[in-house]
């Protein structure tokens, strides 16, 4: 005979599951006996979106949830219904309805729902969402006030996309720069003339961006250039939840993955891992998978049909 709590850790564990399979890996507790949790996902062209109904659970993502974990996005989380706290690094955002925030899935993350919540997380390719930043940075589990115009339109934007099922890679790929166009100037980190460790990690950024090319690029050779111990440009990295050498090489898949988005020839994919600075094409084919979820051949035959 089963017994209500044995409904209630099935009923649990199920939406976990759902959960990890639409949004990528993350771990929850129930705070109280009270739990419950629904998800419905939504997928069109480069649509990829969940609508979660969910109360009294602790849902966080982990240092090694993202070690383990191939999520290079962002979520752009809407509140639907009811409150939500999001945390991330130092920032902390408490969500009520129409209010939205950003995070990042390669950091750990902390999301707390006490009461009955109504979420819809979006899931915004990373070259989408710094491409419109140009790394000047982002505040993540930041509070996008609902009363904003900005959050409105994205709101509506958001809603009214969810009835669209018809539309193709382009189109799709259109609303989710409409998208971010919309909320990045409600999460854009404000430059500070005392803030150097922000101006410099930021030189870094640009500084692997330029070399991205060269196969040599690694840790080492960033922190000679720079002017920076290895040991500060790893704590400088760690402090915003990154990895040097991962974040090289989910850079080094962007720029790929822009190169077969945008041109629709039959460029051979060996040359073109090693225009990027991959050493070796099984590996490259491998991470581009492990990071887009399909091939680099099916990636550009994708694009190359819509």
């Amino acid at each position: 005979m089963m017994t209500t709590s044995t409904v209630r850790n099935e009923a649990f564990e199920q939406w976990l599951s759902q959960v990890n399979q639409a949004c990528g890996r993350f771990d929850a507790r129930a705070l109280d006996r009270d739990f419950y949790g629904e998800l419905a996902e939504f997928r069109s062209g480069a649509i990829n979106l969940s609508v979660a109904d969910m109360a009294h659970v602790h849902l966080y993502r982990t240092s090694k949830d993202v070690s383990v974990s191939s999520d290079g996005h962002y979520y752009a989380v809407f509140q639907m219904r009811g409150r939500s706290q999001l945390e991330q690094g130092d920032n902390r955002a408490l969500l009520g309805t129409g209010d939205i925030a950003l995070i990042d899935a390669s950091r750990p993350s902390d999301m707390t729902y006490h009461q009955d919540s109504r979420q819809l997380s979006l899931i915004l390719p990373r070259q989408v969402v710094e491409r419109g930043s140009h790394f000047t940075g982002l505040n993540c589990a930041t509070r996008i006030a609902a009363g904003t115009p900005l959050a409105a339109m994205a709101n509506r934007l958001v809603l009214e996309t969810r009835q669209q099922d018809g539309l193709d890679m382009q189109e799709s790929e259109a609303v989710l720069d409409a998208l971010a166009s919309l909320l990045l100037p409600g999460i854009s980190a404000r430059d500070s003339a005392g803030d150097t460790h922000e101006r410099q990690f930021r030189k870094i950024i640009a500084y692997i961006d330029e070399h991205i090319s060269t196969e040599e690029l690694c840790p080492e050779s960033i922190a000679q250039d720079v002017g920076i111990s290895v040991r500060g440009l790893y704590r400088m990295f760690s402090k915003r939840g990154l990895v040097v050498a991962q974040y090289i090489k989910h850079r080094r898949l962007d720029f790929c993955a822009q190169n077969l988005r945008d041109c629709h020839g039959e460029q051979k994919l060996s040359a073109l891992c090693y225009a990027w600075g991959f050493s070796d094409s099984s590996y490259f084919s491998s991470a581009f998978k492990a990071r887009f979820g399909v091939s680099p051949g099916a990636y550009r035959k994708r694009y190359s049909q819509a």
